[in-house]
Formats: structure tokens, C-alpha cells, sequence
């Protein structure tokens, strides 16, 4: 068994921001376009444009508890990756403070933080072995030969890797490139382990091994874990709490079921779950005889407890224009509710992807295929097969059609 870490840490990030400033002659030309738009800052490819430069990462609030496994998830560009780098070094912070434990870290260079970082691209020295790969950075501390062979040797174990040890990378398979690149960040026993993308470059199956190899790792050494994927699935079955982030701003943070089950605004809700959740512009909140009630194509539910007690503290009343969203898995067949045709059946093994057409609004139902004759489904040729379907008043979401925002 690997020894715990006696150096563990917590990490917290304040009002960290991170501006790419323009290179020369490219401010001034910026500064007129923004002044001649009356416009203190500027919308493009996502990102916001300001005279100083491009903001990367904004208004970013965070602290991980000692031995957390906290997971930065988004879509490309949303400054997940950014915001890594900031903590591991190799980006400069322009604003805000960086805490590793008790120490300010703003200016710290990356070999004195404490940290260890595993990368996409493993970044392997192709020439050496792989016990030389994993000896290298204790080598360079002049750490004594046994004590250099005993630490690789537990790390190889912990991964599975000792056979590999005398074979270089070019040998190697992705999945064991990385467990080596795992393991040379094991070996130097860091504060806080980094990890950007690391199963991007793996197909889906050692995609899901390597997964569950994390999730052991995790639990044999016991330290802070610090973990950017773009990829939900990873970061609903890895993080303790998942910061979900977009054009540079937190949306949400938040554990798994939280974020599933109580999505703070539009974009998490269709973020966070497969398949994507429906959403329904035309829904209504309608208040009748002091209970609150959603109706969706002239079906009307009764909101259930909670949600009413939510409305009726905000002092709700009357009618109001939403946005309801409601996963494809908590929507089921029913004898009456809301008529729709489906088009298309995808049998995935126990279950069925129904998309269905609700005046022209195309939504998908998720069944067990035991529930439904799929034969029916699955032959049936150029002709929609009718349908009503029902949603529990408890699973679904009420959006803010003007702020997005989750109205419970």
C-alpha cells in the first residue's frame, strides 16, 4: 500500500481573473472599436473583450477542501483549462489570490508549489524507460537511489504497471502511457494533484477503465485532486463536487446529484445529463385558488409541496410565461397528457430513445425497452406512431424565461 500524503492542502482561488493581453498595436485598435461602440467591453467568440485584453477567467470564487476531488467541467473555450494552469503556475494570474494551504502562491514558481500535474498528451520522454520516466523529477532532487526505487516500485503497483517498468513509451498502449504518466506525478508525493483532460485521447472502453483506475487511485492515496474533462459522464462518476463553468464565469458548483437534481440555470440543466434535457418554451405557471400549477400544450400538473411552498413565499400569483424542462427519463407513456408522434426509436439495449414531434417540437422520451412493444416501435415505416405522454410534477424544472434562471 502506497503511504498517505503527509503533505495534503487545501486550495482556494479568490477573485481569480486571467486577461490575455493584446499584443502591440492591437489595443489601440480594440479601444477605438469599443469607444466608437460606447461599450465598456465586447462580446466575441465567447470570451470577453475588454482594452486590456481577453478574459479568459472572471469572478473565479473556489475553495477545496484538503483531500477533495473537485472536477472543472465545460465546454471548450469556458476557461476550465485556464484556470488549471493558474493553479499549477503556468499561467501568470493577472487578478486575485491563489492559496496552497497556508501559502500565497501568486508568484510561486511551479517546481515550489507543491503540485503534480498529469497531462493529455501524457508527455513522456520517449528515450527513457518508463522507471526512468517516473524516477525523473526525484533524480533531479537528488532523492537517494533506494528510496527513488522503492517509490517508483509502489507506484508501479498501484497502477499495474510494474511489468512495464524496463520498456520505453513507444511500447506502450495509450491507456498504459498515461498510467506511467499517473504514476511519475504519484512518486513526487505533491500537495494537490492537477489533472487536464487526461482520458481525452483514450477510445470510450479504456475510457471507462481508466475511469474506475482513478477512482481506486484516488481512494489509495487520499490527497486533493484538482480534475478539468469537458466530458459530463467523468465529472458526474469522479467529483466529489463539480464547478461547471462558462466564458470564463461559474454557473454552478455543487455535487453530482445536486447539479443534476437542482440545476441552478438553463445552461446546466442541458449541460448536465444524457440524453439532454427537453425544454419547453411555451410552458406557463398558472396560480388557481391559492395552488400552483404548470401547463405544457393544455395539460395541466399541480405543482407538488415544495415547489408550491417555493412560489408561494416569492408572493407568486396569476400567470407567468416560463421555460420548462423536463430529462428525457422522467417523461412516460400514458394514456392521456401531451399527444405527440414518434418518428424514431433508437433501442440502446434496456432501454429505448423515443424522439417524438409535439407540434413541431422534437422531444426525447427514455423507456425500458420492456416497457413498450419496441417491435412495434423499431419496423414501423415512414408513418409516426401516436403517443401521450405524462411527467411527475416533482422531477420537473422551471426556467425564467428572461434571466434563465431555475425559478425552485
Amino acid at each position: 500500500m502506497y503511504q498517505s500524503l503527509q503533505n495534503m492542502a487545501k486550495v482556494i482561488l479568490k477573485n481569480i481573473k486571467k486577461i490575455y493581453p493584446f499584443q502591440s498595436g492591437e489595443a489601440k485598435k480594440v479601444g477605438k472599436k469599443l469607444a466608437k461602440d460606447g461599450e465598456g467591453a465586447k462580446k466575441k467568440t465567447n470570451l470577453q473583450i475588454t482594452e486590456k485584453g481577453v478574459v479568459a477567467v472572471q469572478e473565479f470564487n473556489l475553495e477545496i477542501a484538503d483531500k477533495e476531488f473537485i472536477v472543472l467541467v465545460g465546454p471548450s473555450g469556458c476557461g476550465k483549462s485556464t484556470t488549471l494552469r493558474m493553479v499549477a503556475g503556468l499561467e501568470e494570474i493577472s487578478d486575485g489570490e491563489l492559496w496552497i494551504g497556508d501559502k500565497f502562491v501568486n508568484t510561486v514558481p511551479p517546481k515550489d508549489r507543491d503540485i503534480a500535474m498529469v497531462f493529455q498528451n501524457y508527455a513522456l520522454y520517449p528515450h527513457m524507460t518508463v522507471f526512468d520516466n517516473m524516477a525523473f523529477s526525484l533524480k533531479l532532487k537528488k532523492v537517494p537511489k533506494e528510496e527513488i526505487a522503492e517509490k517508483v516500485h509502489q507506484a508501479a503497483e498501484i497502477l499495474d504497471i510494474v511489468e512495464l517498468l524496463d520498456r520505453k513509451p513507444k511500447a506502450l498502449s495509450g491507456g498504459q502511457r498515461q498510467r506511467v504518466a499517473i504514476g511519475r506525478a504519484i512518486v513526487r508525493d505533491p500537495a494537490v494533484f492537477l489533472m487536464d483532460e487526461p482520458l481525452s485521447n483514450l477510445d470510450a472502453k479504456l475510457r471507462n477503465q481508466m475511469r474506475a483506475e482513478i477512482i481506486k487511485l484516488r481512494k489509495r492515496i487520499n490527497t486533493t485532486f484538482i480534475y478539468v474533462t469537458h466530458d459530463q459522464v467523468e465529472a458526474m462518476t469522479l467529483g466529489d463536487r463539480i464547478v461547471i463553468m462558462r466564458d470564463g464565469f461559474i454557473q454552478q458548483v455543487g455535487t453530482p446529484q445536486e447539479v443534476f437534481n437542482h440545476p441552478s440555470n438553463l445552461f446546466v440543466a442541458g449541460f448536465i445529463g444524457t440524453p439532454q434535457m427537453n425544454f419547453f418554451e411555451n410552458g406557463k405557471v398558472v396560480e388557481e385558488g391559492g395552488k400552483y400549477y404548470v401547463e405544457l400544450y393544455g395539460h395541466k400538473v399541480e405543482l407538488c409541496e415544495e415547489k408550491q411552498a417555493s412560489l408561494k413565499e416569492r408572493g407568486f400569483a396569476g400567470e407567468k410565461q416560463v421555460t420548462v424542462g423536463i430529462r428525457p427519463v422522467h417523461i412516460t407513456l400514458s394514456d392521456n397528457g401531451v399527444a405527440a408522434n414518434v418518428d424514431v426509436c433508437e433501442m440502446m439495449g434496456s432501454e429505448c430513445h423515443l424522439h417524438a414531434n409535439v407540434e413541431g417540437k422534437d422531444v426525447i422520451i427514455v423507456v425500458p425497452s420492456t416497457d413498450i412493444d419496441v417491435d412495434k416501435f423499431m419496423t414501423a415505416a415512414d408513418e409516426a406512431i401516436p403517443v401521450y405522454f405524462d411527467y411527475a410534477p416533482e422531477l420537473i424544472h422551471v426556467f425564467d424565461q428572461e434571466t434563465g434562471l431555475n425559478l425552485f
